[in-house]
């Protein structure tokens, strides 16, 4: 089975946050002025912890989100998701508290902490970090959601469209060795419990592509199968939207092939006009780094 592809979390974040906030608090419209919308501060949260802080060894994706309370006027709450790949050799819990201290000296705001924990490891779970010193003693305690914990049938029964995101997750987690053909039987597992919760057309299309590839096939022609057959699924006829053109055209023009032997100025060009295009279509950078193999920072600049 393919590997994952962990950095998807990060498009998806931004794809349904409103629906993350209701999966993980009950009264979220409540709480969060949704109208005004969400600050994603990716590049901020660069400059606080650049890339070489990194440990190695451990696959995990960080995002920043500004957002804003109802009742709060202009004052507004930090969150920190991470999603903790595998159990590596760094304390995660000293990590999530440097994360807390930096972003809450520079911004004097409340900071809400998560860890989504996709590893696969039952005995790894961290809760808090703990530090004591002649008497001065100090207790970080985060918000921790582990994947083994959660029940198939209880996130099928939530209605919530990030529900589906995590049993996509959660259903990679344990089909670890399936081949590509029963990898097809979950996908269009995932497909109808996304197709019954009747969401928006963006939010559709953004958890789609999150299924679709969370998990690759190993051989490519199954996902063109798996398209087709998701096309009869929803009734659509074979008449694609941009985004999907655009996707199709970077894979069939073997751009990733292009890179892998050494980038060819024409290809390494066409790549350019594709992720412009589909910066321009709104597609998640993520994505366009995915499959046209550009770096963040040459996306950004388009």
């Amino acid at each position: 089975m393919a590997k994952k592809d962990d950095a998807l979390w990060k498009a998806i974040f931004e794809d349904v946050f409103d629906d993350f906030l209701r999966f993980f608090f009950p009264d979220a419209d409540v709480l969060f002025n949704m109208k005004r919308g969400f600050v994603y501060m990716d590049k901020e949260f660069d400059q606080l912890f650049p890339p070489e802080e990194h440990a190695s060894g451990v696959r995990y994706v960080d995002k920043l989100v500004k957002v804003y309370l109802k009742n709060g006027g202009a004052r507004w709450i930090l969150l920190h998701i991470e999603v903790q790949g595998q159990k590596g050799k760094e304390d995660l819990s000293k990590r999530m508290f440097r994360y807390f201290y930096r972003i809450s000296d520079k911004h004097d705001v409340p900071v809400s902490a998560f860890a989504i924990l996709t590893d696969g490891v039952k005995s790894f779970r961290p809760t808090a970090y703990r530090e004591e010193c002649l008497g001065t003693r100090l207790s970080y305690q985060y918000n921790v959601y582990k994947l083994l914990d959660q029940h198939e049938n209880e996130l099928r029964a939530n209605p919530n469209p990030f529900a589906v995101v995590v049993l996509t997750a959660l259903k990679a987690l344990k089909n670890k060795k399936i081949d590509d053909e029963r990898l097809k039987i979950v996908k269009h597992d995932l497909t109808r419990e996304l197709i019954k919760r009747k969401v928006s057309k963006a939010k559709h299309n953004g958890i789609m592509d999150f299924l679709k590839h969370y998990v690759n096939f190993e051989n490519p022609e199954m996902m063109l199968k798996f398209e087709k057959e998701v096309e009869e699924l929803n009734g659509r006829s074979t008449t694609m939207g941009t985004e999907q053109y655009l996707l199709q055209k970077a894979e069939h023009q073997g751009i990733e092939k292009g890179i892998e032997k050494g980038i060819e100025k024409g290809k390494y060009e066409e790549a350019i006009t594709i992720a412009r295009e589909m910066k321009q279509e709104g597609i998640p950078v993520a994505q366009i780094n995915k499959f046209t193999k550009l770096s963040i920072e040459e996306i950004d600049k388009l």
